[in-house]
Order: C-alpha cells, then sequence, then structure tokens
C-alpha cells in the first residue's frame, strides 16, 4: 500500500515523493509524513471508521481548511485534495514544526514560555475562526443540543453521569446565540506548538455551524489538561486571559456562568464520544487498544461530569 501511495502522490503532485511515514496519534483519521522535492507535506487519509455519523468526509473538510486558510487563520496551507488515494478519500497540506501531542505541550521545559502565551493566541484565532463567513462553506450542518441525545441513545447502554448530565443541559440552557463557523473540536492535541506558542489549527472534521461559546469553552474539558487539572484551560493556563481576551475581539460578553454551561456540555459531549469510539472495538469495526482505552477513559469523564454538578446542585 505505501508504494501505491507514494505513486499515487508523484504522479498527482507532478514531483518526487519520498516513502510516506504513518505518524502516531489520531483515532479517526490517518496522517503520512511525506517530502516532495525538500516541501514537507502531510498527508491526510480517512480511516476504517468515523467517531461519529456528523464526521465531514475529506472533500469538505479540506473545503473548511481553504476557508480558514483563506480567513488568515493559522493552518496549514491546504495543497490538494484526493478523492481516491490507495482506495480511501486524502488530501496533502502543508507539514508544520512543532508539538502537538498534548502531554508533551503542558509538561516540557521548553513549551514554558509557549504555555505563558497560548491563553492569548488560542482567543485570537478562535475569534478569527467564528468570523468565517457561512457562505463560504454552506455544505456545514448546524448542530443541536439534542444531537447528543440523539447519539447516546444509539449506544443502547445506561450510563446515569451522562443522563444526569443531558438533563440538567435540557432544564438550565442559556438564551441561544447566532450560530457561526466553529471548529468543533478546538483544544490542545488539535493545534501545533512551538516555543513561540500556537502555529497552527488542526483537524477540522468536526467543523459545522454552533453556538460559538459551546467551541470557546472546549479547551476547558478536563481531559484536555493532560495531568495538569490546575491550569483550566488546557493544562496550559487561566481562562481569565483567554475569556478577555475573546470577548474584547469579537464583542461577545461571555459570562462566566455561560462558560460552564458550555463546559458541561464539552465533558458530555465526551463522554458520548468515548463510548462511541469503544464501540468501534468491541463490535470489531476498528480493533485497536487505544480505542478500547477511549471506553475507560470515559469513566473518568463521567466523573468529571458528576464533580462539575455538584458545584450548581450544592
Amino acid at each position: 500500500m505505501i508504494a501505491e501511495m507514494r505513486e499515487a502522490l508523484q504522479e498527482l503532485l507532478g514531483r518526487e515523493v519520498s516513502e510516506p511515514v504513518l505518524l502516531a496519534g489520531g483515532a479517526s483519521k490517518e496522517a503520512w509524513a511525506v517530502d516532495a522535492e525538500g516541501e514537507r507535506l502531510l498527508v491526510r487519509r480517512a480511516a476504517v471508521g468515523v467517531i461519529h455519523k456528523h464526521t465531514l468526509s475529506l472533500k469538505d473538510e479540506f473545503a473548511v481548511l481553504e476557508a480558514a486558510y483563506e480567513a488568515d487563520v493559522k493552518v496549514p496551507r491546504p495543497i490538494r485534495y484526493i478523492p481516491d488515494l490507495a482506495g480511501r478519500e486524502a488530501f496533502v497540506m502543508e507539514r508544520l514544526d512543532g508539538e502537538t501531542i498534548g502531554r508533551r505541550i503542558v509538561q516540557r521545559e521548553e513549551l514554558e514560555h509557549a504555555r505563558f502565551l497560548l491563553p492569548v493566541q488560542m482567543a485570537e484565532e478562535l475569534a478569527k475562526i467564528h468570523a468565517v463567513s457561512r457562505e463560504r462553506v454552506p455544505f456545514l450542518e448546524e448542530a443541536r443540543l439534542e444531537r447528543m441525545i440523539e447519539e447516546f441513545d444509539e449506544g443502547g447502554e445506561p450510563r446515569p453521569a451522562i443522563e444526569l448530565g443531558l438533563w440538567w443541559l435540557r432544564e438550565n440552557r442559556p438564551p441561544p446565540r447566532e450560530p457561526v463557523v466553529v471548529h468543533g473540536d478546538f483544544r490542545i492535541g488539535n493545534l501545533v506548538v512551538d516555543e513561540n506558542g500556537l502555529r497552527g489549527v488542526l483537524d477540522w472534521e468536526f467543523a459545522h455551524l454552533d453556538d460559538p461559546v459551546r467551541d470557546l469553552a472546549f479547551s476547558l474539558v478536563r481531559a484536555w489538561r493532560f495531568g495538569v487539572p490546575q491550569k483550566h484551560l488546557g493544562g496550559v493556563g487561566a481562562v481569565e486571559p483567554y475569556l478577555e481576551t475573546y470577548n474584547t475581539l469579537t464583542g461577545i460578553d461571555v459570562s462566566q456562568d455561560e462558560l460552564f454551561y458550555w463546559e458541561l456540555a464539552g465533558n458530555v459531549g465526551w463522554a458520548i464520544g468515548c463510548l462511541t469510539q469503544m464501540q468501534r472495538h468491541l463490535s470489531g469495526q476498528d480493533r485497536s487498544v487505544e480505542l478500547a482505552t477511549l471506553g475507560r477513559l470515559g469513566a473518568e469523564v463521567e466523573y468529571e461530569i458528576v464533580h462539575l454538578l455538584e458545584r450548581v446542585t450544592a
């Protein structure tokens, strides 16, 4: 397959291409590093399955990446969509230098200054993402809170903590905001980081139209702090400069209560996502130790849901 991929890429790009190297990480897409006559490229290729049925096709994800690039969002330069690369769709983009592994970003000494810069930089990029014209990406669907309920019900498994979280979210929903283009998975682990901070925003497969605060709050989910829970924003810093910068740039006055609501929603959504990915393994669709581990991780997310609900029911 590797030789087939290499030959196809050489023909499509019209350049000599190195042997593709599969990179670690990513439960839903393959990432292959290649060099094309000195240019560092990354091939994002479909895997066996998807995390949930609302995942964008790679064709649509590539179009979102192009729209973000045009809007001056820090993203890899999109190069080409490929309908069939060794039997699956794919696209080629620039390969950025920097760290993407969350645990390394929040712990490595050489990234200490980057962690100081990230809260403001993350808010700046999110403000640009939310300003992308909806007309530029007309295929994006609007998400509803009820989508999480539907996905949970499809799992057919009783989970009291998730059910309690969904009930609280239904009963305490804040006034809706005008939907905007959102990344859908904006967090440490989907960002490229170097010594100077944020280099690029990756993994646009969950882009859709939604309440902007939902996107803003997803970085606060405990799972994305990677073992540094005291730093509420993705294990890298405090929430205050992140929220203040976003409010200033967008003119949206997001309150702490609103942010809390969507933080809880993010935890509930990720708990459901863990169950969905676990089922991919258990059903035999995509046998993987990583997917099986996510099933165990879901219990930790359920604990966080209960912990958050204690704050509002005490």
